[in-house]
């Protein structure tokens, strides 16, 4: 995910974030627009989901450009996962869904962001929305709550166009079945055949029928462009969810 690098910086006080050599490992290829990226980062000093690194590529003539990517993968992993959304007329993005291949190098730079964060011990009910990419940071926490095996009920809602525009669809589609977590999708252009989840925008009685409640005083998460953040942070304090409990991020194209 592709965004201005605002957030707040999360260290000891005393350990600098320096600049890693990273190597791509894999990339996959999740929706027509989007792929993520795996690299082997040596000495890495690991993460908490819902972090973000910031990356930067130099050009054989010298010149930098500089972007802040979520982290997809959970800290429990030994690589680290990127998953980027291309912006046909961005300057970072094209290259790197389109011509960044096994093998080739990049700076990192990281961990990042210290308000929008979660660890299992943080506990719940947990509820997570996203819109489109917003989903990445989120599914770093999913993966994170697997990864100990937690039970905590948890609610992810996703708004995408299409069924196509879905990151990690087969990886959902395992994720449901475990215990204590409901995912739900709602498609706003365009529904497959027999498509059962929703087909509109977000309103209030969607984010009611996913819950939790806001007597349930759940951590939420909610992550996705700014116009649709800032409406479904309306929604939820509409809802009665307290203002300080929504933890929110926006993102575009810089």
């Amino acid at each position: 995910m592709e965004r201005a690098a605002l957030l707040e910086r999360l260290t000891d006080g005393r350990t600098p974030i320096v600049w890693h050599t990273a190597t791509v490992s894999a990339v996959v290829e999740e929706t027509p627009s989007a792929r993520t990226i795996t690299l082997d980062v040596p000495d890495w000093p690991s993460h908490i989901a819902g972090q973000h690194v910031d990356l930067r590529l130099t050009a054989e003539d010298g010149y930098q450009a500089q972007r802040s990517y979520s982290i997809a993968s959970a800290p429990e992993e030994a690589q680290l996962a990127l998953t980027v959304e291309r912006f046909d007329d961005g300057e970072v993005s094209p290259y790197l869904t389109n011509e960044l291949r096994a093998g080739d190098q990049l700076e990192v730079r990281g961990p990042v962001g210290g308000h929008f964060t979660w660890r299992v011990q943080d506990g719940g009910p947990l509820l997570l929305i996203a819109g489109g990419s917003g989903l990445v940071p989120l599914m770093a926490m999913l993966r994170h709550r697997a990864a100990h095996k937690a039970s905590i009920d948890t609610r992810l809602l996703l708004s995408s166009r299409t069924w196509e525009d879905v990151l990690y669809r087969d990886e959902l589609s395992r994720r449901s079945t475990e215990p204590g977590l409901t995912v739900r999708i709602t498609l706003t252009r365009a529904q497959p055949p027999r498509w059962d989840g929703f087909d509109r925008r977000l309103d209030v009685d969607m984010l009611g029928s996913v819950g939790p409640s806001s007597e349930q005083h759940p951590h939420v998460f909610l992550c996705g462009p700014t116009a649709f953040v800032e409406h479904a942070a309306d929604l939820l304090v509409e809802l009665g969810h307290r203002p300080a409990a929504i933890h929110a991020e926006r993102f575009g194209p810089t």
